[in-house]
């Protein structure tokens, strides 16, 4: 597993602009297989448009302390793309007036960010319903300042949706790095000692899910009965809902599916896959995606391909949720990862 990310090593599919050239070149251009908008268009989906704003996603920052296999947001060490406390502070505005009942937090790390205590504290006076953290679980024992988190997120009352992509050490240290999974259980055991999962307890810990190659994820109930048995079992952990979330195919993923001679073969599996009832319910039509330097997009996915939302307003700087509502969502061929078998988004299943 390499230490640094595609932008460290310059590789060039850290350009959003290759990755949008090999997604549409190839089986897609010689039209062995159907775009995505064609796809859509034939199901009666085309143009796929939002609905009512409910989840604001921000992007914190591209640091992290992991440089995970998978990672569609390139993240890393090496990473040093961190949202300022001038953007924060628009955020803060936004988050005032919008209707969205959701913020989600994610990088990177997010804890990583230098004033990212200060924003969750000042977005919980905002009035926000639900606050996510998606932590990696490993930044808590990465330094001694992030240590005290799991209490700082109990006082919060913050959701923490926490990166797990196995129950056994061996498939999520290939995927994660080594180490990774013993320090993953006893970031978990922490969170469940300050009362998160617990019965009478309404701090929710939930665990995301992806696969560790080249192949969609089983059936989410099924996985999630399978994950609460065996960290049961053998490291008394509980946590509330599993997430199966589709690898799409950009980024680090992209690479590895490249290098492995995947590519074909995994967009004919979702291709396949293709289910028009997950078209219904994936996140670009109920969530805003928010760079960590202001850009709007329509998901986190297309925040990591430089396809910002097709509206007159594209910077939280001149945020109008009205303008926003009318737009057509982009697409493009990396799509087919949100909706085929059961679909796919942050919050697990679309149906």
């Amino acid at each position: 597993m390499s230490l640094k990310s595609l932008k460290g090593r310059k590789d060039d599919l850290s350009s959003p602009q290759r990755q949008l050239e090999i997604l549409s070149e190839g089986i897609f251009e010689d039209g062995e297989l159907p775009t995505f908008k064609d796809k859509i268009a034939k199901t009666g989906h085309f143009p796929l448009k939002p609905k009512k704003l409910e989840i604001l996603q921000l992007n914190l920052g591209y640091m992290c302390n992991q440089v995970c296999s998978h990672c569609h947001v390139d993240a890393g060490p090496d990473r040093k793309e961190i949202m300022t406390k001038e953007t924060m502070q628009q955020c803060l505005e936004v988050i005032k007036n919008t209707g969205a009942h959701t913020l989600d937090l994610t990088g990177g790390a997010p804890e990583m960010n230098p004033n990212f205590r200060w924003f969750v504290e000042e977005a919980c006076k905002a009035g926000i319903n639900d606050i996510i953290v998606r932590s990696n679980l490993t930044i808590i024992l990465a330094n001694k300042k992030y240590h005290d988190l799991p209490e700082f997120f109990r006082k919060h009352k913050i959701h923490v949706v926490s990166s797990l992509p196995f129950y056994k050490r061996e498939k999520t240290d290939k995927q994660r790095g080594n180490g990774v999974f013993d320090k993953s259980i006893k970031a978990l055991q922490l969170l469940n000692e300050v009362g998160y999962a617990q019965p009478g307890c309404d701090l929710k810990l939930d665990l995301v899910y992806n696969p560790s190659g080249a192949f969609l994820p089983t059936n989410q109930a099924a996985m999630e009965n399978d994950f609460k048995k065996a960290l049961k079992q053998d490291f008394n952990i509980d946590f509330n809902n599993l997430f199966a979330i589709t690898n799409l195919p950009i980024s680090r993923f992209l690479e590895y599916l490249i290098a492995s001679e995947n590519y074909e073969d995994y967009m004919y599996s979702l291709v396949d896959a293709y289910n028009p009832a997950a078209v219904e319910n994936v996140m670009c039509t109920n969530t805003i995606s928010i760079s960590w330097d202001g850009w709007l997009y329509d998901c986190d996915f297309n925040q990591m391909l430089d396809l910002k939302v097709n509206a007159s307003t594209k910077h939280i700087s001149e945020y109008n949720e009205d303008l926003l509502n009318d737009r057509n969502i982009i697409i493009s061929q990396h799509c087919y990862g949100c909706t085929a078998g059961a679909g796919s988004s942050c919050q697990g299943s679309t149906i």
